[in-house]
C-alpha cells in the first residue's frame, strides 16, 4: 500500500497555526494594521482559509494575504511539507517527486521559505 504524504496533513490545523503565528495577539488588517476586523466566511477552494474584512478601511483579506503562500501557488499543505523536507535536508528534486509538484515550483518555494513567510513591505 502506498500512502501519499500530502493526505496526512490536517489543513484546518495548519491554517490555525498560520493565524497564531501571524497574529499572536489579534488579527490585523494588512493595509492599515487595524484590529477592527470581522470574519467574512471561508475560501471556496481551500475551505480552512478564513476571509476577513477590515471595519476601518474596508479592505478584504484572508489568512495568507501578503505572505509567500498567497497567489496561484501550491496549497498550504504542500508548502508545509516542503518546509518539513527542507529540515530533513531532502533535495529539491526529491521533494518535487514526493510532493508530486513541478521541480520549478520547489525551486521557487525553497528560497522563499528560507527568506521568511511574511512579505516585507518597502519602507
Amino acid at each position: 500500500m502506498q500512502v501519499n504524504i500530502k493526505n496526512l496533513i490536517d489543513e484546518v490545523q495548519w491554517y490555525k497555526t498560520v493565524r497564531e503565528l501571524r497574529w499572536p495577539e489579534s488579527i490585523q488588517c494588512p493595509s492599515c494594521q487595524s484590529t477592527q476586523v470581522m470574519k467574512r466566511g471561508f475560501d471556496d477552494k481551500e475551505l480552512a482559509r478564513q476571509r476577513y474584512e477590515c471595519k476601518d478601511c474596508d479592505t478584504r483579506f484572508a489568512d495568507l494575504t501578503d505572505t509567500i503562500f498567497a497567489g496561484p501557488h501550491p496549497p498550504l499543505k504542500v508548502w508545509v511539507l516542503c518546509l518539513y523536507f527542507m529540515g530533513l535536508h531532502v533535495s529539491n528534486d526529491q521533494m518535487a517527486h514526493a510532493l508530486d509538484v513541478a521541480r520549478s515550483d520547489v525551486y521557487q518555494m525553497t528560497p522563499a521559505l528560507r527568506e521568511g513567510i511574511v512579505k516585507k513591505n518597502p519602507t
